[in-house]
Parts: structure tokens; C-alpha cells; sequence
């Protein structure tokens, strides 16, 4: 919903839908831009959309975190892309890979953040005259994504 009241370009990569299906409505992901892929990281399925040399920096979200969302990170780092990880909307089946993931992208260089920090920095200043279009999304309390694990694996363990 931010991005799409920004204007930010956004698509979505849907991993074997014929066999796992589309992604879902929930995510009102409906109007965006659908590219089906089989390899793991989007980056060989999108490379068309990426050619743009305005593209700087990415904002990326998904689901299993250790594989799909993992692999497109490393290969956006490659290509010198500016990454950005958005925590709170990544996902896996496990919450170990899911901290080891966001780890692992954290020491390759890509930008942990969340959904509200990401809309804040996109937005820069309160005079932002789509500030208020974002405001209430930024004020739904947001759900416990386990991030704040205690111990090593915790992503913010460490710091």
C-alpha cells in the first residue's frame, strides 16, 4: 500500500504458480506485475525490469527467507544494486532460517529494516505531501514477526 501511494514501482515474483499456486489476494498484490519464476532468486526472471539504470536501490520482502528471498539479495548485491531488506514482511516455515537469512543478507551488505523505517525514509519529512496518505499505516500496530530472538540467532544479537 505505501509504495503503491509513493509511486514506487513495485512487481511481484510468484515461484511455480502452477504448482503452488498464485500469490495470495490478502496481499493486495492484485494490480502489480506478475513474472513467474522456477529459480530461486527473481533477479534471472526480472533481469528485463532491473535493465533500468534508474533502479538504485530495491525494497525487498517474500516468503522463505533462506531461499528465495536470500538468493535474490546476494544477486541484487552482485549486480551493485542497493538493498534493502524489509524484516517485518519476510517470512519462512522456520523461524531459525528465517534469523540465519536476514543475517546472512546483513553481512553481505544488504540494509535490514521494516515497513515503517523504509516509508519514513522514503518519505523524508512530515511536509511530504503524501504524509498523511501513510500515516495510518504507519500507525497500525504492527504483529510480532519473532525478530527480537534472544541468544545468536536473534538478527539483532550482537549489536
Amino acid at each position: 500500500q505505501g509504495c503503491r501511494i509513493l509511486g514506487v514501482p513495485a512487481l511481484v515474483t510468484e515461484q511455480r504458480p502452477d504448482v503452488l499456486g498464485p500469490t495470495v489476494p490478502e496481499l493486495g498484490a492484485q494490480d502489480l506485475p506478475r513474472v513467474p519464476k522456477t529459480a530461486f532468486s527473481m533477479v534471472g526472471a526480472a533481469t528485463p525490469l532491473l535493465g533500468d539504470p534508474k533502479i538504485r536501490s530495491v525494497l525487498l520482502c517474500g516468503i522463505e527467507a533462506q531461499a528465495c528471498v536470500l538468493q535474490t539479495a546476494l544477486d541484487l548485491l552482485e549486480r551493485g544494486l542497493d538493498v534493502h531488506v524489509v524484516a517485518d514482511a519476510v517470512s519462512s516455515r522456520s523461524q531459525v532460517e528465517r534469523a540465519l537469512a536476514l543475517a546472512r543478507m546483513r553481512q553481505a551488505g544488504a540494509h535490514l529494516s521494516t515497513c515503517e523505517s523504509l516509508l519514513l525514509l522514503l518519505l523524508r519529512d512530515a511536509a511530504h505531501p503524501k504524509f498523511r496518505q501513510i500515516l495510518p499505516l504507519i500507525k497500525e500496530p504492527p504483529p510480532d514477526t519473532g525478530l527480537m530472538l534472544g541468544g545468536p540467532l536473534g538478527v539483532l544479537g550482537g549489536l
